[in-house]
C-alpha cells in the first residue's frame, strides 16, 4: 500500500517518538513536536504508539491514497476534507482507494498528525523513523517531503489490532471514539507550567517578576529546534561562566539578549546558556501546537507536582489504549 504526496504545505515530515540513546554522540533526538497527538493517532488505528506518522505544519497539504486505508487525524484543526467532504478528527476513518485527503489553512493549532494502519514504512536509522533534516538521516531520505513523493505503508497482518479494528468499522459496529481529551483547546493565552532551573535564582528580582507576570509571544524566528520567546528583557545578577552540558526536551535557556529559548524536538545535543527553567513534561506537547505570535504565560510548579501531572496524563493515555484493545477484541 502507498500514499502519494500531492502537496506538502509549509513543512511535511515523517516522525515517531524520537531517536534516543545517541545524544552523547551528537545525534539529535527529533520526533513529533506534539507527541501526544501522534501517540493518540496511532492508538486510534491500532498501531503501536511509536509507529511513524505524518507531521504536517500549518496548511496546504494534499495526499492521494492508492488503496483502501484506515487512518486517524489528530492535533491541529486544518479543516481536513476527503473528496470535498469534511472529515472528523480524533477517531479512526476508513478511506477508499483513489481518495484525496486535503488540509486547508488552520482553524486552531499548528501541526496535524496523520496515522495510517500499519505505520509509514521507512528504514529505521539508529532505532527511529524520525526525520533529522539537519543531519539528513531518518524519515524519507533524511529530508522533508516533496510533492510527488510516494510513502509506503506497513503491512497490516490479519491478526493485528489494526486489521480487527478495520473489519469492525467496515461492519459499522460500535460508537465512534472520542479522544479529544488530548487536544489543546484554542485560547488567547496558553498557560505553561515550569520547574525552576539551576540558574533561575540568578535572575534579578525584577526579571523574576517579568518572567512570572509577563506575556511571552512565540517569535517568528522559531522552528522545530527551539522556540524563541519575545517579551521584556531578562537579566542575571552579575555574570556567570557556563560550561556546555547536555540538553533536555523543554529546557528554557537565557541567551545574552535576555529573550528565552525553549528547546524542542530538534534541539542541539549540548548547550551553554543559563538554564532558567524546564517546561513540565506534560505541557511540552503544547509547544507543537503554538505558532509565531501566540501568547503564553508561565506558572511555577514543583517537581512533585510536575510528576503528578504527567502520571495523570499517562493514565488517561493508558485508558485510551485499553479501550482500543477492548474495541478491537470485540468486548
Amino acid at each position: 500500500m502507498a500514499i502519494e504526496m500531492i502537496k506538502t504545505g509549509m513543512l511535511a515530515t515523517i516522525q515517531d517518538r524520537g531517536r534516543f540513546g545517541y545524544q552523547k554522540y551528537g545525534v539529535n533526538v527529533n520526533g513529533a513536536m506534539d507527541e501526544g497527538s501522534a501517540r493518540v493517532a496511532n492508538l486510534l488505528v491500532g498501531n503501536p504508539e511509536d509507529a511513524a506518522v505524518l507531521e504536517l505544519t500549518l496548511s496546504g497539504a494534499a495526499l492521494r491514497f492508492t488503496e483502501d486505508h484506515l487512518i486517524a487525524i489528530c492535533g491541529a484543526n486544518m479543516s481536513p476534507m476527503m473528496d470535498q467532504a469534511s472529515l472528523p478528527m480524533w477517531q479512526p476513518i476508513i478511506v477508499k482507494k483513489g481518495s484525496i485527503l486535503t488540509f486547508a489553512s488552520y482553524v486552531s493549532g499548528c501541526r496535524v498528525y496523520v496515522a495510517m494502519a500499519g505505520g509509514i514504512r521507512v528504514p529505521l536509522v539508529l532505532g527511529s523513523s524520525s526525520t533529522n533534516m539537519r543531519g539528513q538521516l531518518g524519515g524519507f531520505n533524511g529530508r522533508s517531503l516533496h510533492s510527488g513523493d510516494i510513502l509506503e505503508v506497513g503491512h497490516v497482518d490479519e491478526a493485528s489490532r489494526s486489521a480487527r479494528l478495520w473489519k469492525k468499522l467496515q461492519q459499522s459496529i460500535g460508537p465512534t471514539f472520542n479522544a479529544k481529551l488530548f487536544a489543546m483547546a484554542p485560547e488567547e493565552q496558553v498557560t505553561i507550567r515550569f520547574i525552576p532551573g539551576p540558574e533561575y535564582e540568578l535572575l534579578t528580582a525584577d526579571s523574576k517578576q517579568k518572567w512570572l507576570n509577563g506575556t511571552w509571544r512565540i517569535d517568528a524566528q522559531s522552528d522545530r529546534m527551539g522556540y524563541r520567546l519575545h517579551g521584556e528583557m531578562l537579566e542575571l545578577e552579575g555574570s556567570k561562566e557556563m560550561i556546555s552540558e547536555g540538553t533536555v526536551h523543554g529546557l528554557i535557556q537565557l541567551p545574552a539578549n535576555g529573550q528565552p529559548i525553549v528547546l524542542l524536538s530538534d534541539r542541539q545535543t549540548t548547550g551553554g546558556y543559563p538554564r532558567i527553567a524546564f517546561v513540565a513534561a506534560v505541557d511540552i506537547p503544547m509547544f507543537g501546537q503554538l505558532k509565531p505570535g501566540d501568547a503564553i504565560r508561565f506558572v511555577p510548579v514543583t517537581i512533585d507536582e510536575a510528576e503528578h501531572l504527567l502520571l495523570e496524563y499517562e493514565q488517561d493515555m493508558a485508558m485510551l489504549k485499553a479501550a482500543m484493545m477492548l474495541k478491537c477484541s470485540g468486548a
